[in-house]
């Protein structure tokens, strides 16, 4: 079962925010992805990251999947 995930209000420089938007859209990511796969990396560098922690999905859209036909 897929636990809730965590809402966070961050404040950012726009100067920031911008440089983050950016650097997302070249990843094929959003912002908020962006932000999540900076944090976890950042953890797993520092020794931190839980071994319990889901695994991130890889950037760009996720592959389409055919709808079932109708008999």
């Amino acid at each position: 079962m897929a636990t809730e995930r965590k809402k966070l209000l961050l404040r950012l420089d726009p100067a920031v925010h911008d440089a983050l938007a950016r650097w997302a859209g070249d990843e094929l990511r959003s912002t908020n992805a962006q932000i999540e796969y900076l944090l976890r990396k950042a953890l797993a560098d520092a020794g931190r990251l839980p071994g319990g922690v889901g695994r991130m999905r890889g950037p760009g859209r996720p592959p389409a999947t055919p709808e079932p036909e109708e008999e």
